[in-house]
């Protein structure tokens, strides 16, 4: 099977180089004038113009620029990911406020981000992805245009989500220009990968696009081995100058060999040893047992039909299709016979056996109409919206006992008994409906968003009865532009997500909602110097979320919905492109967490894994003239704050200091570049939910990557 997949990889990197080969020769020529014609009139060797994005439509499923838009919104542009060269979703995070990445340090399943002190549900191209045990896909972000980060709730017009937000990224299109690329990249742990992309016309109302990835490489973390292909094609038909159909579809398959995340006990990482610190790369898995192995794909299109000046029809249709073997033997904390909260020898490592399987299917359609009309001295800009999302998902798990290891000095290869009994989990359909609207109304420079959505879903688990509820969310808004750009606004929203289970009396589970007011200011650069670009924003926020599971003080084993969580924050972010030179990213966040309402030993406490204060700085050059031309270099800085790691805040972790730098070299349509991030090779914990469950963070990783562009 390793061979196969090998294979593949080969085969998918001659297809690219092919595919390439065959347009290179037709557009050689021009590249070269081109080339020619920039660098000695326009002495611009390096360009990213769409750097610094202040429009984006997640947070309002239209073209509104983000000054007018009463909610504080991150866009990741591609150009600002293929200059930084950021290599996944996390790594995207680093320089975003409000937004933490790499949570349980470099897994290579999935994405774990929080957003303003909770997960975010991640969208695709507008529509939910397929969410199931966890709130991402794991999906490449090399197949991405932009990711945008809607901070606070997102539940008027996306449905259920949590308060926090939701992050929705954008696939590449096709383009009527042809473009394409070739990469290679190698670094640390055996890194090794080959992408490419290309777009352009085939004939004048066509055109089509093919992104795809092969990546070979380990991690950090001893013995462990991942392997991912990914493939994308589009393509887009112009039928005429008022109405275009996007096909859009994606294939990814991950292998991981001997898969470990962590789940390292306190003593010895975050907490004194007195036998030592265990080491970063440690794997308390079983080698030759531990596996995950993910396909999935998804197919859809986006239906874009102007009516006439006022009216434009929208549709989104997105079916997802995922699958996940997996078997992971992990740690489950020192071994404590006596239960009396002291490690029997601070070495012996419990370890649990957990198999997990998935099976998701999800199908949405999003069908929206956008109006533009005056009533006096009013401008509306409205959207009337119906979505539609069905989703069929079974899982099922084994879990038992395993050998104990270890933990200084591990012995594999241990008596394995055949994989635990299976037991489904989850096996159930789902189904939902949201009718929404949202007008802006403009009055000269004040501007005004009102939006509602009723949503109506049902639960048909295999095991018990249909359950049918609904739930309604909002968001209020005001923004007053000034002709300077500086625009001040306010908000008060509502959101929802619906939570499994029942209480005693038999009673299903209400949604739990999150009420949110904002407030803060933005400016879009408008009155800057030609060839300046920037995008600023402040906000502060109080989230509180209510309909909160908590244990059932009369009925033990059971749960009440009386928990409440408060969760206030300031942050700032700015984005700046400075004459095609220099590039800057600044972002700082403090989040203030209480638990407001338990019946548990964290009433009145912070929430685990959520840092204080975050802050982060990038600064990155590119010499556009003389004898240097073409050669850049950047350094950031971030700074993490101290944070709980465990619900009844007993212990937390340090404040952390890391480094990353980037050096890149342009030249005659080649690109040449190195990161290394966290450079000085900091040694961190990057969080812990228990004593039994701790993870280190991304230690140095050093990457090199020659990109040719046609």
């Amino acid at each position: 099977m390793r061979a196969s997949r090998k294979v593949r990889g080969t085969i998918l990197t001659s297809l690219l180089l092919g595919t390439t080969s065959l347009s290179m020769a037709a557009y050689a020529q021009d590249d070269q004038s081109d080339s020619v014609e920039t660098n000695e009139v326009d002495e611009i060797i390096v360009t990213a113009p769409n750097y610094v994005s202040v429009g984006g439509r997640s947070a309002n499923k239209a073209d509104i620029p983000l000054v007018e838009t009463p909610q504080s919104v991150a866009v990741i542009s591609r150009d600002m990911i293929d200059l930084l060269n950021f290599d996944s979703l996390n790594e995207a995070m680093r320089y975003v406020s409000g937004a933490v990445g790499e949570a349980f340090g470099p897994d290579e399943r999935y994405d774990w981000l929080t957003v303003r002190g909770f997960d975010p549900v991640q969208f695709i191209d507008g529509v939910r992805a397929p969410i199931a045990s966890v709130n991402n896909s794991g999906t490449d972000l090399y197949g991405f245009e932009s990711v945008e980060i809607l901070k606070g709730s997102a539940s008027s017009l996306y449905g259920e989500s949590p308060p926090g937000g939701i992050v929705n990224m954008t696939s590449r299109r096709p383009e009527n220009d042809f473009s394409a690329e070739l990469g290679f990249q190698a670094g640390e742990y055996n890194h090794l990968q080959f992408n490419g992309d290309i777009t352009g016309p085939i004939s004048d109302t066509v055109s089509v696009r093919l992104t795809a990835l092969y990546r070979d490489r380990g991690t950090q973390v001893d013995f462990l081995d991942s392997e991912r292909v990914y493939v994308a094609p589009a393509i887009t038909f112009d039928f005429s100058p008022a109405t275009s159909l996007t096909l859009l579809a994606n294939f990814q398959e991950d292998h991981l060999d001997n898969q470990s995340t962590g789940f390292l006990p306190a003593f010895g990482t975050i907490l004194p040893n007195p036998l030592g610190e265990v080491p970063v790369g440690r794997n308390l898995g079983e080698t030759g047992v531990n596996f995950f192995d993910r396909k999935q794909y998804s197919v859809g299109y986006e239906l874009v039909h102007e009516v006439n000046d006022w009216l434009t029809l929208e549709q989104n249709m997105k079916h997802f299709d995922v699958e996940v073997f997996s078997r992971a033997i992990y740690g489950a904390g020192l071994l404590d016979a006596d239960f009396d909260g002291v490690p029997d020898d601070y070495r012996t490592v419990i370890r649990y056996d957990f198999p997990f399987n998935e099976d998701i299917k999800t199908t949405s359609v999003d069908s929206r109409a956008n109006l533009k009309f005056d009533t006096g001295a009013l401008e509306h800009a409205m959207i009337v919206g119906v979505d539609y999302r069905h989703y069929n998902g079974y899982s099922e798990f084994g879990f038992s006992l395993a050998p104990s290891i270890d933990l200084f000095d591990p012995v594999y290869d241990a008596v394995v008994t055949d994989d635990p009994t299976i037991f489904p989990f989850v096996d159930e359909t789902q189904s939902q409906v949201g009718v929404y609207v949202q007008d802006q109304i403009r009055l000269d420079n004040l501007i005004v968003t009102l939006s509602a959505r009723e949503d109506f879903f049902s639960r048909d688990p295999a095991s018990s009865t249909k359950t049918s509820q609904d739930a309604f969310s909002y968001r209020a808004g005001v923004n007053y532009v000034f002709e300077n750009g500086i625009t001040p606004y306010v908000q008060a929203s509502k959101s929802f997500s619906p939570l499994a289970g029942a209480d005693f009396a038999g009673n299903i589970f209400e949604p739990t909602t999150g009420n949110q007011i904002e407030g803060g200011l933005k400016y879009d650069g408008r009155n800057l110097p030609k060839g300046v670009d920037l995008f600023a924003s402040a906000a502060v926020y109080r989230i509180t979320q209510e309909n909160i599971a908590t244990a059932d003080p009369d009925h033990p084993g059971f749960n009440i919905q009386t928990g409440e969580v408060e969760v206030k924050g300031v942050e700032f972010e700015a984005a700046a492109r400075i004459n095609e030179r220099l590039s800057l990213n600044a972002a700082f966040t403090y989040t203030d967490t209480e638990v407001t309402k338990s019946n548990t030993a964290n009433l009145g406490k912070e929430l685990r894994a959520v840092p204080r204060t975050v802050a982060s700085f990038l600064a990155d050059y590119t010499f556009q003239t003389g004898p240097l031309a073409g050669f850049g270099a950047g350094v950031g800085v971030r700074y993490r704050g101290t944070q709980f790691g465990d619900v009844a805040n007993t212990f937390e972790s340090e404040a952390i200091t890391l480094f990353d730098a980037i050096v890149h070299y342009d030249v005659n349509d080649w690109r040449f570049s190195v990161n290394a991030s966290n450079f000085t090779d900091k040694k961190f914990i990057d969080r812990c939910s228990s004593t039994a469950n701790c993870f280190y963070g991304s230690r140095r990783l050093i990457t090199g990557t020659i990109t040719r562009r046609f």
